[in-house]
């Protein structure tokens, strides 16, 4: 089969470097794409006088017939025509002539396939924007439960004070609100446009990038042509905010798979959401948040492998930025994916107030609150520190908690000390007398609620 480029050849591709070096196997996600910019351009063309008017009009009937058979799953790629270009250009000669080659007048390979990865990511974050959304709305749907549920808060896995938890869940909403403002800004460098630079010098016929621009949505054209074929950037930040946002998402799905153990029981996955053993019958396995975890790694592999792609290329276009796409693919996809499982399981998920209060019961996580007790007395903090210290080691000794300490044993190590002090260690005063904004109680929780309820419906 003769290629739309063979003119300059005088024996067939090999084989082996047919399928080698043919993208057609993963590019042809971005067939959409693809004719998108193909319509654009030729209508561009057609306003131009650099092609007939007919002729566009031609060409825009049989991209838009064959757009019709994609949207269908009706065609057939090739990989003898390598990529989704050459498969759709060969695709619309065959419908509409010869006429069809004309679609490639004033462009490159380069810059369309450039332009294609901008259309896919521009309509990908936004997607995922939305579903970010849907993560936080689940999250804010149990924090409003759970705002009087209280839970020990850890530093160093270790038991560090007792926080509300929805105050716990809150912290996850501000992660991934950021990450939904780092896709939002990411789309200012994706909106930039790249066709009609050519191949890399730009193009002898007056075509007119603003009004391509234009018809496709790109708020700013690349300056420079040679920038414009060989630019990966916008990929290369989307696969560092999909990797922060996995990150995000691994460090709750740790939490999920802690929380629901039979060490912690602090919450129970929905088995919607959950598997069993094939010889243990008992089991009730957390794959869900083990498998986001677990798909953290390819997203970053995926950032680490275009990066190691990209440091050695000279300008303009190589072909080892055909690498740049599969990555892209498995990033977007992988993030879609970890979203929409991700919002239902936190959503449905129960909650064991009961097993977390006595957590807290039986810990020394009130400890802190006995040391700003005598600071408050007048006792400097560091002096306040050690006696704390030694009577939180006379309890472990004593197989007692600070709360079931009579007063006379808090008057072995300061004469300080009053009734009061068990009203001080109460877990409910501990949490609310943390007032400070951003703090866990019920007061600055409901307040932080409702800024949360304002990031969403904005």
């Amino acid at each position: 089969m003769s290629k739309l480029w063979g003119g300059r050849f005088t024996k067939e591709t090999n084989k082996l470097v047919e399928e080698f070096t043919a993208s057609i196997f993963f590019d042809q996600k971005l067939a959409k794409e693809d004719i998108a910019g193909s319509l654009a351009h030729v209508q561009m063309l057609g306003e131009c006088g650099i092609i007939p008017k007919e002729d566009a009009e031609k060409i825009i009937d049989g991209l838009l017939l064959i757009k019709e058979k994609v949207d269908r799953n009706e065609v057939n790629f090739s990989v003898e025509d390598e990529d989704i270009h050459m498969n759709i250009e060969k695709l619309l000669i065959e419908q509409i002539g010869p006429v069809g080659g004309k679609l490639h007048t004033g462009r490159s390979r380069n810059d369309q396939v450039a332009t294609d990865m901008h259309l896919y990511l521009r309509t990908k974050t936004t997607e995922l924007i939305k579903l970010i959304e849907d993560v936080q709305k689940a999250i804010l749907s149990q924090a409003k439960e759970h705002v009087e549920t209280l839970i020990p808060g850890y530093t160093h896995l270790q038991r560090a004070q007792p926080v509300s938890f929805a105050h716990h869940l809150m912290a996850y909403f501000w992660m991934l609100e950021r990450d939904k403002e780092r896709l939002l800004d990411s789309l200012k460098r994706i909106n930039w446009l790249p066709l009609g630079s050519g191949a890399l010098a730009g193009t002898t016929f007056p075509i007119n990038r603003e009004r391509v621009a234009e018809i496709l949505g790109f708020e700013t054209i690349y300056p420079n042509s040679m920038d414009a074929v060989s630019d990966r950037d916008f990929i290369l930040e989307f696969l560092s905010i999909g990797s922060i946002i996995m990150t995000h998402i691994s460090r709750l799905s740790e939490e999920l798979v802690i929380w629901s153990s039979q060490e912690f029981q602090f919450i129970e996955l929905d088995d919607s959401f959950c598997t069993g053993s094939s010889i243990m019958p008992q089991k009730k396995n957390p794959d869900v948040p083990e498998l986001l975890r677990g798909k953290t790694g390819r997203v970053y592999g995926n950032l680490v492998g275009l990066l190691t792609v990209l440091k050695g290329l000279p300008l303009a276009y190589n072909k080892d930025l055909q690498e740049d796409k599969e990555g892209m693919f498995d990033t977007a996809e992988t993030l879609e994916g970890s979203l929409k499982l991700l919002a239902p399981m936190i959503e449905t998920m129960t909650v064991n107030k009961e097993v977390m209060r006595k957590a807290i019961n039986n810990d020394f996580s009130n400890a802190t609150d006995i040391a700003d007790y005598l600071v408050r007395k007048g006792l400097p903090f560091r002096e306040a520190h050690e006696v704390i210290g030694k009577i939180v080691l006379y309890a472990i000794q004593s197989g007692k908690f600070l709360l079931d300490l009579s007063l006379d044993e808090y008057h072995q190590f300061s004469g300080l000390f009053e009734e009061d002090i068990y009203d001080v260690l109460a877990p409910e005063h501990v949490v609310a007398v943390r007032n400070s904004f951003g703090g866990t109680s019920p007061e600055q929780i409901r307040e932080q609620i409702k800024l949360a309820e304002a990031k969403l419906t904005r």
